[in-house]
């Protein structure tokens, strides 16, 4: 009984459809408005518009290690356990996102720069901050003691956040092959409205993600305490 009271504070997917509905179709109109709307590149053609998907995705890729060190650094004054699955949600979101911004990075730079991939400032502090990620993930899926695995994976995700404004003034710190970052005040204003529609939708993915990821942590987490508890004969 008292495992069953437990878990009525869990969170329930189902509190959240709504969103989860709104951030698809949202986006889906986002890059509708943006591939639709804007004319082609003069120099690179209609494969310009891969910026709708790349930029948003390489925020999301900055946003979500910030995200990490907060409840990261909850997690190393307080102790709370939710902070700790906060923190591995989101790690677990950027990893994908920072993935997913470095293949469309070389899908843009083959015709731009005619190699798949350079060891360009941008390029390879980007790399490091997604294998940070995926070192953070490996770390917690290889200690099995919980508090423990919370107080290393929390330093690595504090340690790690310092790499994220390394990636962003890497165009400005370097000379790189990287042009300077991409914002609604450095494109032509025939792109500003497709990718702030975009950035607000890859944002509220990304919210999403992360909420659904943490539902599942918890439900995970809940899981391997009832498995402890019946492995110690307390039920």
């Amino acid at each position: 009984m008292t495992d069953i009271a437990a878990t009525r504070d869990l969170p329930r997917s189902g509190r959240w459809p709504w969103f989860g509905a709104f951030a698809i179709l949202f986006l889906l109109g986002s890059q509708a408005l943006g591939i639709l709307t804007s004319p082609p590149d003069r120099d690179m053609g209609d494969l310009q518009k891969i910026m709708y998907v790349h930029v948003p995705s390489a925020w999301m890729s900055l946003l979500a290690p910030a995200v990490v060190l907060v409840f990261s650094l909850r997690y190393l004054m307080k102790g709370r356990e939710d902070d700790d699955l906060l923190a591995a949600s989101a790690a677990e979101v950027g990893a994908a996102f920072s993935g997913l911004t470095l293949v469309l990075g070389m899908i843009w730079g083959r015709p731009a720069w005619g190699v798949w991939w350079a060891w360009d400032a941008r390029l390879t502090s980007m790399l490091v901050l997604f294998l940070i990620l995926v070192g953070y993930l490996s770390l917690r899926s290889f200690v099995e003691d919980p508090q423990r695995r919370a107080q290393w994976s929390a330093a690595v995700g504090v340690l790690g956040a310092i790499n994220v404004p390394i990636v962003y003034m890497s165009v400005r710190w370097w000379r790189t092959l990287h042009q300077m970052q991409s914002s609604p005040s450095t494109v032509d204003p025939a792109y500003v409205l497709g990718l702030r529609a975009n950035a607000l939708a890859f944002l509220f993915m990304m919210i999403y993600f992360i909420r659904r990821r943490y539902e599942a942590a918890r439900l995970e987490r809940a899981a391997e305490h009832v498995a402890e508890a019946v492995a110690l004969g307390e039920r």
